[in-house]
């Protein structure tokens, strides 16, 4: 028997999210708009990326500060200062004068985002008790899939219709509304003042991340030497955590099988998810002359899809995480492969679109209820810093790896590749557990 969620619980995951909304579009928005900033404000392209380069870089230099500062001033202090940043760096984006401007307020924009997903999973998974996981996993995860789908869309009929500053105004009003929300609707918690930062972790783990990223976007020798300089400095970090009483972040979670699968499965989900969203507006405009409103248009299924996989939070709960992940994962695979056939039928590809986004929503659903359902309470913060960073990790190192193969073998052979790793996803997940979480075990 199902039984009903705790109303505050909901109410607490509703607020959340209604914050967590703006910068998940924020990202995606702004992809689809470079052509047009670099043309306004009179740039290059590779001056331009900068605009999403700097804030991706911000971003993975801050996830891993957010365990140490939930502890250290409250989960519901962080998250109410993190959206005021994002919002603070919304605005100057907007008002932003040439790209050196733009670039540095991106920063500002991208430190206060990185904060807001793992925080949100902190307090929705510490008020939840171990409790509806896969139900509530469908309220928070919905924006991390809406956002890449309907982004586009967004940011489509804003550069077609409005002057590119409202690609940050827009964030403006639904985030202004969430810290109004939160006020009442967000319990606060006792911080720990006493809690350290781990400053050698942090010398290490955060300039890794950034170098892995950074590597990951660029090109030639630049790539090369900043991917050899990131995997140093996070094998080293790795090496000073398993020694350290109270790391950065907490690597011994790893020795949990579910939650090391989950992992795995969240990087092979983040590289088909985000390189997916690379893919498809450049496959709309590129292979088939669509306009960047239309692009937007037809991507548009995709969100009917993650919709519709709401339902499978119940499922989960019922059944455990591995059946609803392996099926989610053979739907996106089936919803993917179309687009690797040379002429596709065009009636077919809105219909494979939905398929997709169903499969990748109930996927990423199920895989996060596995990261969490062996966890207590105190072990929560650190989970979802290390599960925001591997998914991060994952985005970029798809993306990354499918623009190589689309620029040496076109977009069949990228949506095949694409296609591929969520098959390997789908292997990987038989390792998943298959039972239903006790909420005894979590104290």
């Amino acid at each position: 028997m199902t039984t009903r969620l705790d109303p505050a619980v909901l109410k607490l995951a509703g607020i959340l999210v209604l914050g967590a909304v703006t910068p998940l579009l924020d990202s995606t928005i702004v992809s689809i708009a470079l052509h047009t900033l670099g043309t306004d404000l009179d740039t290059s392209t590779t001056a331009v990326q900068w605009v999403s380069t700097a804030y991706l870089l911000a971003l993975a230099t801050v996830v891993p500060v957010s365990a140490w500062a939930v502890e250290r001033h409250g989960a519901r202090r962080v998250w109410l200062g993190s959206l005021a940043l994002f919002l603070v760096g919304s605005m100057l984006c907007g008002l932003a004068w040439n790209i050196g401007s733009l670039v540095a307020f991106r920063v500002v924009q991208g430190v206060g985002g990185g904060l807001l997903l793992p925080v949100l999973q902190t307090l929705v998974m510490r008020a939840a008790g171990g409790r509806d996981l896969g139900r509530l996993m469908a309220v928070i995860t919905l924006p991390a899939l809406l956002g890449p789908i309907l982004g586009p869309v967004l940011g489509g009929l804003i550069v077609g219709h409005l002057s590119w500053r409202w690609i940050f105004y827009v964030n403006l009003p639904l985030g202004l509304l969430a810290p109004a929300l939160a006020h009442r609707g967000v319990p606060k918690d006792t911080p720990r003042p006493g809690h350290r930062l781990d400053v050698t972790g942090l010398l290490l783990l955060s300039p890794g991340l950034a170098a892995l990223i950074y590597g990951l976007t660029e090109t030639g020798a630049a790539r090369a030497g900043a991917l050899a300089v990131g995997a140093v400095l996070v094998a080293a970090f790795a090496a000073h955590a398993l020694r350290s009483p109270r790391p950065l972040v907490e690597l011994r979670l790893f020795r949990d099988r579910a939650f090391a699968v989950s992992s795995a499965l969240m990087f092979l989900n983040g590289l088909a998810l985000y390189g997916g969203m690379f893919l498809l507006p450049l496959y709309y405009q590129q292979a088939r002359g669509e306009s960047v409103v239309a692009a937007g248009l037809l991507l548009a299924p995709q969100g009917l899809g993650s919709l519709l996989a709401r339902v499978t939070g119940s499922l989960t709960d019922r059944v455990g995480p591995r059946p609803v992940a392996l099926g989610g994962l053979l739907l996106a695979a089936l919803g993917t492969l179309p687009f690797a056939l040379s002429h596709p039928s065009a009636a077919l590809l809105p219909v494979a679109l939905v398929v997709r986004g169903l499969g990748m929503s109930a996927a990423n659903l199920a895989v996060n209820v596995g990261a969490y359902q062996d966890l207590d309470h105190a072990r929560v913060p650190h989970a979802s810093a290390a599960v925001r960073i591997v998914q991060q990790l994952g985005g970029s190192f798809g993306t990354a790896v499918l623009a190589a193969v689309l620029t040496h073998g076109g977009f069949p052979y990228a949506f095949a590749w694409s296609t591929a790793f969520t098959f390997l996803a789908a292997l990987v997940g038989l390792r998943l557990p298959i039972r239903v979480a006790s909420a005894e075990a979590h104290p």
